[in-house]
């Protein structure tokens, strides 16, 4: 990997494993009493993970994982941010949006999907309580009473076939107990931002137990939009979502979990700013400030999500059948100013001004997503375990697009899509152990899509109606991975992992502002099947008598027929296209450390190098910005695009946490303070210098005092505490319009476990 040998990142990754291993052989000896020969530190827990399908030590797994619970999820939770505050909280994690709360987008490694269309699909696989949700919609559920979150790096395909050539991100719900318990956790802070979360559980019968899990989060709004006089009028919202679980256990060989979950948002779209990069810079314009804004158009945000799932395990003995039942719907409806302003000129280089007006709006009237799966496991069969399965999934959902005269008033534009997507796959996964320190493992999964959907333009603000187009495109692939995991001691394992990943052909429809005249594989365009092959190696090692565990990887990865979506432009369009190739490589660090009895410390990096690899693929370029790229001579206004990175693709993610606990009366006083650091990205697939967007580094800060033995606690905490302003994503069809990371937050908190 040859891309590395230049890299400053390197050194960093070096530096930190040449570092810790030495103090790590020399704690070895000082760790325990010499006179007791008794553990004289903390040391920590073993992390349980799922990621294969079953519950196994992380450090045996052969991938790259990383897991979080407990207070660590309590702490990056307690402002009241959504799911994108793991941005960069977990090596080589991106998470961004352009609809706020409700559509979350992931990168992994530096693949992802910048489609904000709500038919999108990416290639980051999110799976809550076993059940992927696949529309991106979906992917924005709160996270509330949470037993854990992983993240699987690298193609996942064998396990889980949806759409995951980039990894598994997996959320497992605290499950009910037989012993009657809870906690509630209440925290108030700027904005009049109200985080309340909490949960009950016990016994309701002989054999029964129940959870019943609850959170609201609301912020008033804080930002003035001039131009309609004085008052706060966005950046508000109402967010509420409830979880019940019920599990049923009238034997030791037989289990079912019902789980029944909604939730409820109203509030604020993305607010974009318009003219907010100062031109020929991608600085923030000085006269610039978060607390305003002047819009002639509104702003609105609804989503209501419902879903349930049954999961049911039966106990033959030497095997187990598992069958996973999901339903999800939800119904949204966005709209806002796209523009960011309210005066029109040419050039727009002021705060609230662009060069005309746009305001849309994106409904989910319908969805429905269901799933099914058949599993069937061995139980410890020695040498040899294995487990296969089959997996169906059927979702439908129909889009609603607005568009509106600009200044707030009538509906001039209005376009619709349908999309059905039926898939099946069957699979098979087993590993051997080769001999007491060898385990080979390998999996097969033959996978069918088909997608039937149909776009129409019914009134259109600058053109014809456009009649119904509808396309088919399917394809079946298998997807495979092979492993290898050596102990070279009982504390250390190397590892080993060849995996290949697909995603299925995926349709862009968005007509609003298409060119009529155009064929109409142009109006509705197909992005063919993508295939992934990634290589990986790393080594897992617990040191220090159990106080430190370090995980390391090197991975490289092909993508053939890459998905890319090249979104506005001076064309204003959304199309679908295919890259050649494309290609990426990196270092990933996972670290935690009991520096002391009473400091724990982790750390997360990683360096991610991609590239597009194709030197006739070109996208339309921004309206108004200076780009880098060669002008693409068979395509007057677009621009060639081999040898860029990947959009929203950094290349460095850094990632610490410090917890420091002294001993105060009958409890604890603590502080807790967490850091997260990506590099600069591209924001659309060209490169230019407005629309790089700049590094980004956040940091919380949480002190507090807990008693009777943890149960009762009290803490101030501060999120982006730096008060750090960047602009995180952009509209360039139009002028330097940008939106924002979250402001600085503070706040107390109060929680209670009985």
């Amino acid at each position: 990997m040859s891309g590395l040998s230049h890299v400053p990142v390197q050194c960093l990754l070096a530096l930190a494993v040449a570092a810790a291993l030495p103090m790590a052989a020399s704690a070895q000896t000082t760790g325990q009493d010499a006179d007791t020969d008794a553990p004289s530190a903390t040391t920590l827990d073993a992390v349980q993970v799922t990621a294969q399908r079953r519950v196994e030590n992380v450090q045996d797994v052969p991938m790259a994982i990383t897991a979080i619970s407990g207070e660590k999820l309590d702490v990056l939770t307690s402002g009241g941010e959504d799911i994108r505050l793991l941005s960069g909280r977990l090596p080589s994690l991106n998470i961004e949006s352009s609809f706020g709360r409700a559509f979350p987008r992931f990168y992994v490694r530096g693949l992802g999907n910048t489609d904000f269309d709500l038919n999108a699909s990416q290639p980051v696989s999110l799976v809550y309580d076993d059940v992927v949700q696949e529309n991106p919609i979906l992917k924005g559920f709160p996270m509330f009473d949470m037993a854990q979150v992983e993240m699987a790096r690298g193609p996942q395909g064998t396990l889980f076939g949806r759409n995951s050539p980039a990894g598994v991100i997996k959320f497992d719900s605290a499950r009910p107990e037989d012993v009657f318990g809870g906690y509630g956790r209440l925290s108030w802070g700027r904005f009049n931002t109200i985080n309340a979360e909490g949960a009950v559980t016990g016994p309701v019968a002989d054999g029964v137990s129940a959870r019943v899990s609850a959170l609201h989060q609301r912020r008033d709004d804080y930002v003035d939009n001039v131009r309609n006089g004085e008052g706060e009028d966005l950046e508000g919202y109402r967010e509420s979502a409830v979880r019940a679980q019920l599990l049923v256990q009238p034997s030791e060989t037989f289990e079912a979990l019902a789980n029944v979950h909604a939730r409820k948002l109203d509030g604020t779209a993305r607010l974009f700013r318009a003219s907010i990069i100062e031109a020929g810079s991608n600085n923030l314009e000085p006269a610039h400030r978060r607390e305003f804004v002047s819009l002639d158009g509104r702003n609105e945000q609804e989503l209501d999500q419902f879903g349930g799932n049954l999961r049911m395990r039966w106990d033959f003995g030497r095997t187990s059948l598992y069958s996973i039942s999901g339903y999800e719907s939800v119904e949204a409806y966005s709209r806002g100013d796209i523009d960011g302003g309210s005066v029109y000129t040419f050039p727009p280089d002021e705060p609230g001004e662009a060069l005309f007006p746009a305001e849309s709006a994106d409904g989910l009237p319908d969805h429905r997503q269901l799933s099914q799966e058949l599993r069937l496991a061995s139980n410890e069969w020695g040498r040899f375990d294995w487990q296969v399965g089959a997996f169906w999934f059927d979702e439908s959902i129909d889009v609603d697009s607005f568009s509106y005269d600009g200044f707030g008033g009538a509906e001039n534009g209005y376009a619709t899509q349908r999309q059905d997507n039926t898939a099946w796959a069957v699979y098979a996964s087993g590993d051997f152990d080769l001999t007491d320190a060898l385990t080979l493992r390998g999996g097969l999964r033959y996978t069918d899509d088909e997608k039937t959907f149909t776009a129409e333009r019914v009134t259109g603000p600058f053109g014809p109606p456009i009649a119904p187009i509808t396309v088919r495109p399917s394809d079946d692939d298998v997807s495979w991975d092979l492993s290898a995991v050596y102990a070279v001691s009982d504390a250390t394992n190397v590892y080993t992992r060849v995996a290949k990943g697909f995603r299925a052909p995926s349709v862009q429809g968005r007509l609003m502002f298409a060119d009529a005249t155009l064929p109409a594989d142009e109006l509705v365009t197909v992005a063919d099947t993508e295939t992934v092959l990634s290589v990986e190696a790393g080594i897992k090692t617990q040191l220090w008598d159990n106080r430190l565990r370090l995980g390391f990887a090197l991975y490289h990865y092909t993508v053939d027929d890459q998905q890319l979506t090249a979104v506005g432009g001076d064309a204003n369009v959304a199309r679908l296209v295919n890259a050649d190739k494309s290609v990426g490589q990196g270092a990933e660090l996972d670290l935690e450390a009991w520096l002391t009895d009473s400091l724990l410390v982790t750390l997360g990096a990683s360096y991610n190098d991609t590239e597009i690899q194709d030197g006739d693929l070109s996208v339309f370029q921004c309206a108004v910005c200076t780009v880098s790229d060669p002008a693409d001579p068979a395509r007057p206004g677009a621009v060639l695009i081999d040898g860029n990175s990947l959009p929203q693709a950094p290349r460095h993610v850094y990632n610490m946490t410090a917890r420091y606990g002294l001993p105060l009366g009958d409890g604890e006083a603590f502080v807790f303070t967490d850091w997260a650091y990506r590099s600069e990205v591209n924001f659309f697939l060209y490169e230019s210098v407005e629309f790089t967007g700049r590094s980004l580094l956040e940091g919380g800060l949480r002190l507090g005092y807990n008693w009777q033995d943890g149960d009762r606690e009290v803490a101030l905490f501060g999120r982006n505490i730096t008060g750090t302003e960047r602009v995180v994503g952009a509209i360039d069809f139009n002028n330097l319009t940008g939106f924002l990371n979250e402001p600085r937050t503070w706040g107390v908190q109060f929680s209670a476990r009985f």
